[in-house]
């Protein structure tokens, strides 16, 4: 079982919408995949059901071992696609973490679907705190959504220092653009320079479109909303990248 994360310190970036597409797009390919959303705000659930989202569970019976993992599971929301939605009760996800376990919770509550599952995908909220780093450390890579401005850049310079400073492994950070605006020079300009401003290549480089911010109204992936748009062939670049990233070694 790989386990990949989409995380970023600033929200508002498309970190969900790439974590939704890269589900789908990794179920598409025969892999039994897994899409976790851990950000209370649940955007995943409206990406994937629309005006219907998928309800979340308590988590506090999850972590005292009340209900198993199992229970919180929607199955084949899409064929080779399950899915644990979110519930307002995961904003005190640090806090449990902090008072009632040792060691990383977060790996324990995962292990159980090895036997099952491909590929889970972690759609994590922009914090910095104990639950993130028990991500960057269960996870074998951390997909971060980087916005071709300077904000953005420092934010993810900021990200890197931080996971040094854990010892949790910069070189599983591999950072992608999104929500790009061709329009900006400033865009157009850390785009013709991502490998100088990143420190290695993005894997892809999603565009402000209108179609991603049709995924939440129509409750669809992209590949199925509309596959022929230029963002979901960023999509599937960057799944392209994630594929190369964990199974071709």
């Amino acid at each position: 079982m790989r386990i990949i994360a989409f995380y970023s310190p600033k929200g508002g970036v498309g970190k969900t919408a790439a974590a939704v597409n890269t589900a789908y797009l990794a179920s598409r390919d025969n892999l039994s995949t897994l899409l976790w959303d851990l950000d209370p705000q649940g955007a995943s659930s409206f990406y994937l059901a629309g005006a219907e989202p998928v309800k979340g569970r308590k988590l506090s019976k999850l972590l005292e071992g009340k209900s198993p993992i199992a229970r919180f599971i929607h199955e084949d929301v899409y064929p080779n696609l399950d899915f644990i939605p979110a519930h307002s009760s995961f904003r005190n996800f640090d806090i449990k973490l902090e008072q009632e376990h040792d060691g990383n919770a977060l790996k324990d509550l995962l292990a159980p679907l090895s036997e099952d599952t491909s590929l889970v995908i972690l759609d994590c909220p922009p914090t910095l705190s104990r639950l993130t780093e028990q991500v960057l450390d269960v996870a074998d890579k951390v997909y971060v959504p980087v916005v071709p401005t300077w904000l953005s850049l420092n934010s993810w310079d900021q990200l890197k220092e931080f996971v040094k400073d854990k010892k949790l492994g910069v070189k599983k950070l591999r950072p992608f653009f999104s929500m790009v605006d061709r329009r900006k020079n400033l865009h157009r300009d850390v785009l013709a320079r991502d490998a100088g401003k990143l420190g290695l290549p993005a894997l892809a480089a999603v565009p402000y479109a209108s179609a991603v911010e049709r995924m939440g109204e129509e409750g669809q992936p992209l590949e199925v909303l509309a596959p022929g748009s230029l963002a979901a062939g960023e999509f599937r670049k960057l799944w392209s990248g994630i594929k190369t990233d964990l199974w071709s070694r």
